[in-house]
């Protein structure tokens, strides 16, 4: 049996939030995985536990921040609960500020031109990824070579 999608007028239904059934999103970037639960309530996000404010490195609160700037008012009505693994600092960043962004987009449909026409990677996953290291160069990575001196 094949599913079939109902096209609605143009514009996307606005997802019903509850405490019972909050909404679960997930951003990715490189190794790092994130996922944002979403309910009712006054605007805290915490970030494995640590509030966002607490934040200790100032570039990564702000890459963070984006799309709760963007959002406005609406942050103010739920609160966010981001769970995060793997990678590095800054791909955990992404990854979060990702999830959060697809979380808000469920929840206020709208908000999806204003996140994509300031960057697309708020609501879609990076593809880029490391080269692998090539044979017998496996120190030096995939593309150095011995220098070579010719005198």
């Amino acid at each position: 049996m094949a599913k079939t999608k109902e096209k609605k007028s143009g514009k996307e239904a606005k997802v019903k939030v509850s405490a019972s059934k909050p909404i679960l999103a997930t951003g990715k970037r490189k190794r790092a995985i994130a996922v944002a639960i979403l309910r009712p309530g006054k605007g805290k996000i915490t970030i494995n536990g640590i509030p966002l404010e607490l934040i200790q490195n100032e570039f990564v609160k702000l890459r963070i921040m984006e799309p709760v700037v963007l959002a406005g008012d609406v942050i103010k009505n739920y609160d966010i609960k981001v769970r995060v693994k793997g990678g590095g600092i800054f791909g955990q960043a992404d990854a979060v500020r990702c999830a959060i962004s697809r979380a808000l987009v469920q929840v206020e449909p709208g908000l999806k031109e204003k996140f994509l026409s300031f960057d697309r990677h708020l609501l879609v996953f990076d593809p880029r990824r490391t080269e692998p290291h090539k044979p017998s160069r496996s120190r030096r990575g995939p593309r150095a070579g011995k220098q070579q001196s010719y005198r």
